[in-house]
């Protein structure tokens, strides 16, 4: 069958598999390997992306099912060779260790943010919680999602040190 949608920006049509998933379809069709695909469960979050303005455990969905819609990827939160803020927030407060979950992390943080600005500890948590992290036990990951909320603010602090806004 042929699918045909828009991903990150652009308008792919491929001729695929009825099955395919989401994921297999970024990953082996287009070349979009910041997407990773992990627990084929869809328990671990590593394969978030972005559909329709939501994010979604791309292992879930088949890629027919995103025909006619929208995707978006880790490959587009980089704009014009500027890293995302969510981005430098990982890099600033060591957010990522063995970088396994960190595409899913950054695009279920991206979207946090950019419906809920200023979100608390809570309220970040509760985002990533359908995301698995084996190497940081999340603190240093909240710690960048903050540094990102306060650094869009216009309010950069110091939370690498452990401070909040």
């Amino acid at each position: 069958m042929q699918v045909t949608m828009k991903v990150n920006g652009n308008d792919v049509t491929r001729e695929i598999e009825g099955r395919l998933l989401l994921v297999h379809f970024l990953r082996d069709h287009l070349g979009l390997t910041g997407t990773h695909w992990g627990c084929d469960t869809s328990n671990c979050g590593a394969c978030a992306v972005w559909l329709d303005g939501e994010p979604v455990k791309s292992c879930t969905v088949l890629a027919a099912m995103a025909g006619g819609h929208e995707v978006r990827t880790v490959e587009a939160l980089e704009q014009r060779g500027e890293l995302d803020t969510i981005q430098r927030g990982f890099m600033e407060c060591h957010g990522l260790q063995c970088g396994f979950c960190t595409p899913g992390m950054l695009m279920t943080t991206r979207a946090l943010l950019d419906r809920c600005p200023s979100p608390s500890q809570e309220e970040i948590r509760e985002a990533i919680s359908g995301q698995v992290c084996r190497c940081t036990g999340y603190a240093t990951i909240v710690r960048s999602v903050q540094w990102a909320a306060a650094e869009e603010a216009g309010t950069r602090t110091t939370l690498a040190t452990g401070e909040t806004p």
